[in-house]
């Protein structure tokens, strides 16, 4: 990846991990915008966004960008957004309708995405990195319970149920899974990172490989 180009960076993770807290760290080190489930969620609401929607936003108001960028500002400064919010099996008209403004965003300028399957939707893009983090179960059972103050229990369920819901999720659209590594640039283990190292180590990745 060329980082003096524009460029998609792509952060699919496990629940408790802290992948998605990686991404947000990333996008701030390199100075470009940060989008995830929450953002994704209230520009669809906002605007009503649908594929056909956004065509025609597109035709007959050239600034729709800025009022789209305007209105992401005012989500990424929320601080409601909830941690590793649960994957839900969308139809297949709420994927095009993401994929169609996740590509909106990444045509636009540089920008660090966090999970809706980034490395099946930039699989073809130009200058993009994919990445992928995870953990043992027992560092993401012990962030879940610190995060959300549930029993060990009910944080084992919690990513039981995520874990099957992403999965299914990339199997209903790719025939592949999300924990096949060729997806990947690079793979991340949380177990002796923090977000901060996590987010540095990437950052020395594409200096390394910068081309």
């Amino acid at each position: 990846m060329n980082k003096n180009e524009k460029f998609v960076i792509t952060i699919n993770r496990e629940v408790g991990s802290g992948g998605r807290t990686v991404g947000s760290i990333l996008a701030e080190k390199l100075g470009v915008k940060y989008c995830d489930k929450a953002v994704i969620e209230g520009l669809t609401q906002k605007f009503g966004l649908s594929p056909e929607r956004i065509e025609e936003i597109k035709a007959q108001k050239k600034s729709w960008w800025n009022e789209i960028n305007n209105y992401y500002q005012t989500l990424v400064s929320s601080a409601s957004k909830p941690m590793d919010a649960e994957v839900v099996i969308d139809s297949e008209k709420m994927f095009e309708t993401e994929k169609r403004i996740l590509q909106e965003l990444a045509a636009q300028e540089s920008c660090v995405i966090a999970g809706r399957s980034g490395f099946m939707v930039f699989r073809q893009w130009p200058n993009h990195l994919n990445i992928f983090i995870q953990a043992s179960m027992d560092h993401r059972i012990k962030r879940i319970m610190s995060r959300r103050n549930v029993t060990l229990e009910k944080a084992r369920e919690i990513i039981e149920k995520v874990d099957t819901t992403r999965e299914a999720y990339i199997k209903k659209y790719e025939d592949t899974t999300r924990y096949d590594t060729r997806n990947y640039d690079l793979v991340i283990s949380m177990d002796a990172l923090s977000e901060e190292d996590a987010a540095e180590l990437i950052i020395d990745y594409i200096n390394r490989t910068n081309k």
